[in-house]
């Protein structure tokens, strides 16, 4: 049981009718659900279904086929009006409103500890790690997917357990104001900020602004709270700034350089993974990695350093890194297989922004397995960098000749720019959408190959992805 009807009348202030008419006292005090969701497709049997308005659709349009996938109750808006008997109904002003209220009362009945993820990159990633490190230590609950936005953060919330020791949360942001109120509904008691980069700059003047934007995650944090903070950031002292203003309690800064309380000592790095040495709070740790990058290593510096200040355990939670696998479209790997032998897929579809994308291209470029003898770049644009976005894309250029990238592929009305400028040798096919340019890469690619396809998830590389798992077969097929 995660909620009871009486429980979400007190925190929501809605009202209970079936059929009409108020719900009878003892089906009231029967009445509980065991999850909360907002699609009406994916729900367990006796969920709660809140019907949201999304950006395209209206969550009432789906009330009816909730109740017959098997939702106990529905909430939403006080004056709908259903098309037939759909079963019991919370009526409220305004079902996401309700939902933020179910988010507070889920936080304020749990005595956990809590921790709040945000940056311009490696949020989900993190925040996997919090969660694989943090479920050997006790009852554990995560926000699922990238759950980091407006709608996220409190469906997260309401579907945390009232028995969980530890919650971590995923925040993100495009615009400034949109963190703060989520850090207040969350209420962390340590805030992790992994980066600042140019992420989303096409809605802010600098990269200060998207600083500041992140450092509302501090706006929530409790008393005695504490903030995780990247110590080689450029931007580490404007944060560090922020978070003083805010009252936070204690900064514990995380990185390579000697101050860092969380820092790397050394590590062996290749393109299957990670051996890292580093000191934690004075506390010698080594730790392994199945995903490759020194970002990623360096990212757990930061959440090893939260799973401490939470109290648990670190010998028994650091193993955990050798099984944590990348998040879907954040460097999958598949491996693949043709006539000619074997070919290694990354999937980098999800997102893209300039810093992300150079530390795929590295990663790229650091394979060197005799298996893999090209190294090709599938990219597309990377999106909401404003009207420098020319500019961010150009300055890949270098970075592609000096990591010697045997081929790139490139999608999208902003990367024809990077496209030209490139060698006519490194040049493989340009086509103005990634479905277009999917039975390129497709055709050119043979045994011996590691491709990375990445690009912003508003050009849709995942469509070159899936062209390319549809052509080739998966090496331990049989």
């Amino acid at each position: 049981m995660l909620w009871t009807v009486a429980e979400i009348v007190k925190a929501t202030g809605g009202i209970v009718t079936k059929g009409g008419a108020p719900l009878p006292l003892d089906e009231m005090e029967r009445l509980e659900f065991s999850s909360v969701s907002i699609d009406s497709r994916t729900l367990s049997p006796g969920a709660l279904y809140v019907a949201i308005m999304g950006v395209s659709q209206d969550g009432h349009q789906f009330v009816g086929a909730a109740v017959a996938a098997g939702a106990a109750a529905a909430l939403v808006k006080v004056d709908y009006v259903p098309e037939c008997d759909e079963g019991v109904l919370i009526r409220v002003p305004d079902p996401l409103v309700a939902l933020e209220a179910m988010g507070r009362a889920a936080r304020e009945r749990m005595s956990g500890k809590v921790i709040a993820v945000t940056g311009s990159a490696g949020k989900t990633g993190t925040k996997e790690a919090l969660r694989v490190m943090l479920e050997r230590c006790g009852k554990t609950h995560a926000s699922v997917k990238s759950f980091n936005n407006h709608w996220g953060v409190p469906l997260s919330l309401a579907r945390m357990p009232r028995d969980t020791d530890f919650a971590i949360f995923e925040v993100g942001m495009n615009h400034a104001g949109e963190i703060s109120p989520l850090s207040k509904m969350i209420r962390p008691d340590a805030a992790l900020i992994t980066t600042i980069a140019p992420v989303h700059i096409g809605h802010f003047n600098n990269e200060v602004e998207i600083a500041d934007a992140k450092a509302e995650i501090f706006d929530g944090l409790v008393e005695g709270g504490v903030a995780i903070l990247p110590v080689d950031n450029p931007h580490y002292d404007r944060l560090v700034e922020k978070a003083m203003a805010a009252g936070v309690a204690r900064i514990v800064p995380f990185g390579k350089a000697p101050a860092a309380e969380a820092r790397m000592i050394g590590g062996q790095f290749d393109s299957e993974g990670s051996r890292v040495s580093a000191e934690i709070f004075e506390e010698n740790q080594e730790f392994i990695l199945a995903q490759a990058g020194v970002h990623v290593a360096v990212n757990m510096l930061a959440a090893l350093a939260a799973v401490k200040l939470c109290g648990a355990d670190l010998a028994r939670a650091a193993p955990a890194l050798s099984t944590l696998e990348p998040p879907e479209g954040r460097g999958v790997r598949h491996k693949l297989q043709d006539a000619d032998g074997s070919i290694l897929l990354i999937d980098e579809s999800y997102n893209a922004n300039p810093a992300s994308m150079a530390i795929a291209l590295r990663g790229l470029a650091a394979i060197t397995s005799v298996n893999y003898t090209r190294r090709i770049a599938v990219i597309g644009d990377m999106l909401e960098l404003g009207d420098n976005a020319g500019h961010y894309h150009l300055e890949l250029a270098p970075l592609i000749e000096d990591l010697e990238i045997d081929k790139v592929y490139a999608a999208g009305e902003i990367m024809a720019g990077l496209y030209e400028a490139l060698p006519e040798a490194v040049q493989g096919a340009y086509a103005l959408t990634a479905k277009e340019l999917s039975q390129a890469v497709v055709s050119a690619l043979k045994g011996g190959d590691v491709v990375m396809v990445k690009g912003s998830l508003g050009s849709e590389m995942s469509r070159v992805v899936t062209a390319i798992t549809d052509a080739f077969a998966a090496e331990d097929a049989t």
